[in-house]
């Protein structure tokens, strides 16, 4: 496995951590990878190896992960990533972008295209998080939703070692089906490594848990945004090429809101992923690599 470069992104206390692979200056465009919740720019490696031989690969970790910076509770909303994603494209002045999300980070490429649409070549975004504005719904949480966040701050946020830590997620469901390389890169770069050897998540149940609030508004109609209001009427102005993809074994409701996704963006193209789960980049690497060259060429 290659390491990548580790470089830090923006303001002091409000910095955006990336993994690089590949060098800036080789006149390669990059491709920029968004992770879902919980998870970190590493989980990316296998992908982001096979890209490197045609692009200068940068994976983000999303505020509140890995480390960037962890703001308070009441500063996980779209718009705060899409800020987020936006600073560090400036910052960097990357352009011709290849944009690759998975879920919420999938949302960030979308909002962030729509407000610099003069930076991305063309975005590939697997199940993102979208409501559909048009259908909103006046109602609050479901008692499913509400018993998921709060079930979120009850996770075991701290494990014995790292091997322990990596036997027991190969066994979870949730990750039973990633490759090693892919749950390696997780526990080494998604925990810290205390010194005493204990491994504490950097996305800690409490971040998490603020995470979910608007996703699960978002899934069920009813995410109003913060005091700037409702992003997703922008991705009707989406003008670059998106791919929209599904996973056959994901949760029903990724497939719905792939589905609010493509009615909203312009033009977009669908994919389907036979015979996987929500997180395609680490269960199938490769085929997902084969599916983003196969984008790239249109």
């Amino acid at each position: 496995m290659i390491h990548p470069q580790r470089i830090l992104v923006g303001d002091a206390g409000a910095h955006i951590a990336l993994a690089r692979w590949g060098a800036p200056d080789t006149g390669k465009p990059p491709a920029l990878l968004l992770h879902g919740t919980g998870f970190v720019a590493e989980v990316w490696s296998e992908v982001a190896e096979a890209l490197a031989a045609d692009y200068t690969v940068y994976a983000l970790d999303r505020r509140g992960h890995g480390l960037s910076h962890k703001p308070s509770a009441d500063h996980y909303h779209f718009r705060d990533f899409c800020d987020d994603l936006c600073m560090v494209i400036e910052r960097l002045d990357l352009r011709d972008v290849y944009g690759i999300g998975h879920s919420a980070g999938a949302t960030d490429l979308l909002l962030a295209a729509r407000l610099m649409p003069d930076r991305f070549a063309r975005l590939f975004v697997m199940e993102p998080t979208v409501m559909d504005p048009h259908a909103p719904r006046a109602a609050g949480l479901s008692e499913m939703s509400k018993a998921s966040v709060q079930g979120t701050l009850r996770r075991r946020a701290e494990f014995d070692s790292a091997d322990a830590l990596f036997q027991r997620l190969r066994t979870a469901p949730a990750f039973a089906p990633w490759t090693e390389p892919s749950l390696r890169a997780y526990v080494d770069n998604g925990f810290a490594r205390l010194d005493d050897g204990r491994m504490r998540l950097y996305c800690t149940p409490e971040i998490e848990s603020a995470l979910l609030v608007p996703i699960m508004e978002a899934m069920e109609q009813i995410y109003a945004g913060d005091s700037r209001g409702n992003p997703f009427p922008w991705l009707s102005g989406i003008t670059c090429p998106v791919c929209i993809t599904t996973a056959e074994q994901s949760w029903p409701v990724y497939k719905l809101m792939a589905e609010r996704a493509s009615a909203l963006i312009p033009h977009a193209s669908r994919q389907t992923f036979d015979g996987v789960g929500h997180c395609v980049a680490q269960e199938a690497p490769e085929l997902l690599v084969e599916a983003l060259r196969r984008f790239a060429m249109r």
